[in-house]
């Protein structure tokens, strides 16, 4: 074994030069203590860390990670925030006026947005297995296009039909963004790294439901009438226009995964410094599909737990997915302007919270993730037992509203941590992510059918019980995953020695 496992540093002498190809396990790694290292085995960890966690590494990876966060964490952020603006626009139209114009009765609101999730399901998981195939640069953003130009449709629809059907394909051609990000970030960043990235690019989805709501409100104030469209038309409009920029830039920035990239922003030894640093982190490149790999992947229990755990974060915050607090704020009278503004407090909420869940996890939980899921968990408990009793002063109801902003929060940890325990298999990792999120929707496309019925608005009795059920449920799950990921690494430290 070279010296450099043992230092934990790969130097400069390594990467740099026409023959800096980092090849395997024939290339023997040096340790100069006069040279600069640039990559860490074991990322070195100060109080800097705490703020940045580029800041403990050397220049050369500073610099290869400035150019990584701007355009990765850009391109995921602004592309998370359309998608969730033309997620969530047929909820703020359908309060501020797309109802009453278009006479939808009963729980029509809940069958479009069923139809949006049954298009994402279907998507996902081809989606996923696609991209371990196919350049995303060319996937990602022709499916961002697709969508963008599907939404300004909505604007002209005349029938609760004409909706359904642009609803269920803007849904299938969303399918492909999330996970597919997702799975990206898990193939560029290492793991002190990871989950804020994912909570970033998480939080932007909060920051598109907050922006969708006061865009609503603007556009019902300055815009109603204009040019004969309605202020909810409206709405649809201004969403294409926004994103399709966004979709467009896609095609020219983003930078596929480190073995096949041809990002024009990095040079030859940027390229290897981002291999070596998957290398190091036990990230695995692509590799084929085979027989031996699905029954790999399918006798784990990887991809049933960590899909049973984004299965129970993702269908346990229906104060969030669901118009619940604005249904609530139009029965106490409140205006348009203000039921499209006041749920965003809950949105800012999850958008702090995740920083706060990404931060904490990379460093005073020293890279552990089940802390805040933990916790979470606990929070929605509290919320939605005082939600289901209903009958509670008015000012503990609005708190559980906003509070109900804790619950969101989640999201990039569970997929940090499926980068993580599938790291050794690239394949293993693109179709656990993508069952995850797919299996969420699934169960999402039936269940608010039950228990979040527009009907029984504003209490939702069924809804509130069932998320404290939920809650309960994820943190025994957040608990197994912890103790099968511990026996798991110690059965591989034990066949690593073994093997030394």
């Amino acid at each position: 074994m070279s010296k450099s496992t043992d230092s934990g540093v790969v130097t400069k002498g390594d990467l740099e030069g026409p023959s800096s190809s980092l090849k395997s396990s024939q290339h023997e790694y040096t340790f100069d203590p006069q040279s600069t290292g640039l990559v860490q085995h074991q990322p070195k960890r100060s109080w800097r860390s705490y703020v940045w966690d580029t800041l403990d590494k050397s220049p050369q990876e500073r610099r290869f990670l400035f150019k990584l966060d701007a355009v990765i964490l850009t391109l995921a952020s602004l592309g998370y925030f359309i998608k969730y603006l033309d997620q969530v626009n047929i909820t703020n139209a359908f309060v501020s006026g797309m109802k009453e114009d278009l006479n939808l009765l009963g729980n029509e609101l809940n069958y479009m947005q069923t139809c949006w999730t049954v298009g994402y399901v279907i998507g996902e998981i081809p989606s996923n297995i696609l991209l371990t195939r196919i350049r995303p640069s060319i996937w990602i953003p022709a499916c961002e296009v697709v969508w963008a130009i599907l939404t300004i449709l909505l604007a002209k629809c005349k029938t609760t039909t004409q909706v359904y059907v642009l609803r269920f394909f803007i849904g299938l051609a969303e399918s492909v963004f999330y996970p597919g990000m997702q799975y990206i970030i898990g193939s560029w960043y290492r793991k002190d790294e990871l989950a804020k990235r994912s909570c970033i690019f998480h939080a932007s989805g909060a920051i598109g439901t907050m922006f969708s709501g006061y865009l609503m409100a603007a556009v019902h104030k300055n815009l109603a009438g204009v040019g004969g469209f309605q202020g909810w038309q409206w709405l649809f409009i201004i969403d294409t226009v926004i994103s399709l920029p966004v979709a467009i830039s896609g095609f020219f920035l983003m930078p596929d995964l480190p073995e096949i990239t041809k990002a024009w922003y990095f040079s030859a030894d940027e390229i290897t410094l981002a291999k070596e640093r998957m290398r190091l982190e036990g990230r695995a490149p692509r590799a084929p599909y085979t027989r031996a790999k699905f029954k790999k992947i399918f006798s784990s229990w990887h991809i049933y737990l960590l899909t049973a755990l984004y299965i129970l974060f993702n269908n346990g915050n229906g104060a969030i997915g669901q118009p619940a607090f604005q249904l609530w704020l139009k029965s106490k009278g409140h205006t348009i302007t203000e039921v499209n503004t006041y749920p965003t407090i809950t949105a800012a909420i999850t958008v702090i919270t995740t920083l706060i869940y990404a931060w904490t996890s990379d460093t005073v939980f020293r890279g552990a993730r089940w802390p805040p899921i933990v916790f979470s968990g606990v929070v929605n408990i509290v919320i939605y037992s005082s939600l289901a009793a209903w009958n509670i002063p008015d000012g503990w109801k609005w708190a559980c509203f906003f509070l109900a902003g804790f619950g969101g929060g989640i999201s990039g940890l569970t997929f940090a941590w499926a980068h993580e325990i599938c790291g050794d298999d690239n394949e293993e990792r693109a179709l656990v992510t993508g069952t995850m999120n797919e299996l969420a929707y699934v169960i999402q496309a039936w269940l608010p059918l039950l228990i979040w019925q527009q009907v029984e608005a504003p209490v939702y009795h069924k809804g509130y019980m069932t998320s404290i059920f939920i809650a309960a449920v994820m943190i025994v799950t957040a608990f197994l995953v912890r103790f099968l990921h511990h026996k798991e690494r110690a059965k591989k430290l034990l066949a690593e020695e073994h093997n030394a």
